[in-house]
């Protein structure tokens, strides 16, 4: 985190965010920067192959303990063209974040789908956000984190109880939220290579 950035903690949530949206494509599996890369170029590539008269949908996205809620923004007359979206993400069904290392305004994460049991379906989404800047998309990742530690921290307490721990079995998740800047991932990468 920067040295002039305030953490982001629990207590902060939920935090709005007014993004474009670039999309969503599949991803080849559950975390990690080599699933989000080429799903992040390909949409960035239709978003560069848009007509000029063309934009990418505004929209809200808030980062809460529960999840992350998105919804289209409409502002002036070009932007009425697109479909409203409103589409909500429980903690539960998200399994990664990170911000872009080569577009680092772009914040991307990894969903799973809930027809994960339909035969033949790829049951990870990656979906990307344009930020307006790549502080906001650091802040981004840190909102999302806290809600990943306190998803964590009401996991674990779950645990602790067993007769809750009985009735909410779907608790038990893996996920990951890569919180080192574009360069530390690259310099990893370049070092497992």
């Amino acid at each position: 985190m920067a040295e002039n950035e305030a953490p982001v903690t629990v207590d902060d949530l939920p935090m709005t965010f007014q993004v474009k949206y670039l999309g969503q494509r599949d991803a080849k599996g559950l975390w990690g920067i080599k699933h989000t890369r080429k799903p992040v170029d390909l949409m960035v590539a239709a978003a560069k192959a848009l007509p000029p008269d063309q934009i990418l949908p505004i929209v809200k996205l808030v980062i809460s303990v529960d999840g992350v809620f998105i919804e289209t923004v409409h502002q002036g007359l070009k932007r009425n063209e697109f479909e409203h979206m409103s589409v909500f993400f429980k903690i539960e069904s998200i399994s990664y974040g990170v911000q872009d290392l080569v577009y680092t305004r772009v914040f991307s994460m990894i969903t799973v789908k809930d027809s994960v049991n339909a035969k033949g379906l790829n049951p990870f989404e990656c979906h990307g956000f344009v930020c307006e800047s790549r502080n906001a998309a650091r802040r981004l990742i840190y909102s999302l984190s806290a809600a990943f530690q306190d998803y964590s921290r009401r996991v674990k307490e779950m645990q602790a109880e067993p007769e809750l721990n009985e009735r909410h079995t779907n608790l038990k998740k893996r996920f990951a939220i890569d919180l080192r800047t574009p360069e530390e991932i690259e310099a990893d990468l370049e070092t497992e290579a």
